[in-house]
């Protein structure tokens, strides 16, 4: 059973905990670490030099776009990526803001 932990912190940080939840999988690092600034990729773009299986880095890539850290656009057959500037940044701020009263 899946331990939901989000309902022990408080609702304004739930967001940012799934964006953390998220970036902790080495995988899901490796893959974002691969954007480029502004750049958009596709499942298959990201499996090519990817070591793992095109249905492996689509679970992964569904987990980043639901936590917030990628937005994505469906194009034709394609679905295109893109690191989440603001939704990154907005927890990060919001991190760094409770280090500063909080130190």
């Amino acid at each position: 059973m899946k331990n939901d932990y989000t309902q022990t912190i408080p609702a304004e940080w739930q967001a940012m905990s799934r964006i953390f939840v998220a970036l902790g999988d080495e995988h899901r690092q490796r893959i974002l670490l691969l954007f480029e600034p502004g750049e958009r990729l596709n499942v298959g773009q990201i499996a090519e030099v990817s070591t793992l299986a095109r249905s492996t880095v689509s679970h992964h890539l569904k987990i980043l776009h639901e936590s917030g850290v990628l937005a994505s656009e469906k194009l034709g057959k394609e679905v295109w990526f893109w690191i989440n500037r603001d939704s990154l940044e907005t927890t990060f701020t919001n991190v760094l803001n409770y280090l500063k009263e909080n130190s």
